[in-house]
């Protein structure tokens, strides 16, 4: 099995930029929230995450993915917009005044913290429910013409990472279909293809045998047309593998299966350890392109 090339080129993150894909993509995750479920309260002050987004810059991050809402298996609380934003702009702004090339991305299922984190920056979107949760977030990402990442997922955010709403027929059919109406739903929206990248969620409203038959099945997702970002990082899946239980020791099994992922077709790719994946992916995708070589 050999990695594809991506549906689109690039992915248009803001007017007038584009990042590249021609190689694998790699988003640190920047959480700060007190309650996240393998790092929270680590990060929690601004130059605490500011510390962190230099290293993970320095390890060879592409992406900085900040934020101010936790969506963990157990007892996730929503917080206010106020809250996520008061959480999140400050964080966003200190790293831009630090790093100015930086590429920030918000994790929000709010428009209204979406709107804040692009004004103060950032030029992606990840929402975790595809739109679902708020009906405004649509008009913000394409009012912006910025990059969006669209997630599967079931529920609210107190309950989609939990087995909740994990029942399926064939769980990458659904999973596809369940995207396919998200993307209808932004195309009407006014959000360019280019603009769009999927994931489908692994551990979200999925049980351990569903994220492994959705990293199997990347290259069903990637066949609607768009990159797709795969979040497996330190999951709990991996740890019923391995038997890892402390999700912060699970780096080994992340790497697997993000290189399993990449080589059905994933693109990008959302991690806590950035070292590790960014090379880990770099030698796996120079393996895979040398398929070419004479």
């Amino acid at each position: 099995m050999t990695a594809s090339a991506p549906a689109l080129r690039s992915w248009r993150i803001g007017s007038g930029r584009e990042l590249a894909l021609d190689r694998p993509l790699v988003l640190g995750i920047l959480n700060v929230t007190p309650d996240s479920f393998s790092d929270g309260g680590r990060y929690g002050s601004v130059a605490a995450a500011v510390r962190h987004a230099e290293s993970m810059l320095a390890d060879g991050a592409d992406i900085l993915d900040v934020g101010g809402e936790s969506t963990r298996p157990q007892g996730a609380t929503p917080v206010s917009a106020a809250e996520e934003i008061q959480r999140v702009v400050p964080v966003l702004r200190a790293i831009l005044e630090a790093f100015p090339d930086a590429v920030l991305s918000v994790d929000t299922v709010k428009s209204e913290v979406a709107r804040a984190a692009l004004d103060a920056g950032a030029t992606i979107v990840n929402d975790v429910s595809a739109m679902r949760l708020d009906p405004d977030m649509s008009r913000v990402v394409a009012d912006a013409r910025a990059g969006v990442v669209l997630m599967h997922s079931r529920g609210g955010v107190q309950d989609m990472a939990t087995y909740a709403h994990a029942t399926y027929g064939d769980v990458v059919r659904d999973v596809v279909a369940e995207l396919h109406e998200r993307l209808d739903a932004a195309h009407a929206a006014g959000i360019a293809a280019e603009s769009i990248v999927l994931d489908p969620g692994i551990g979200f409203a999925k049980r351990a045998e569903h994220s492994l038959a959705m990293l199997h099945g990347v290259d069903r997702v990637a066949a609607l047309g768009h990159p797709v970002l795969v979040g497996a990082s330190r999951k709990r899946f991996i740890g019923s593998i391995t038997r890892v239980e402390r999700p912060a020791d699970r780096v080994h099994g992340t790497v697997g299966a993000h290189v399993a992922a990449l080589a059905r077709g994933a693109t990008l790719f959302r991690v806590h350890d950035v070292a590790a994946a960014r090379q880990s992916l770099d030698v796996a995708w120079a393996v895979f392109r040398a398929g070419g070589a004479r």
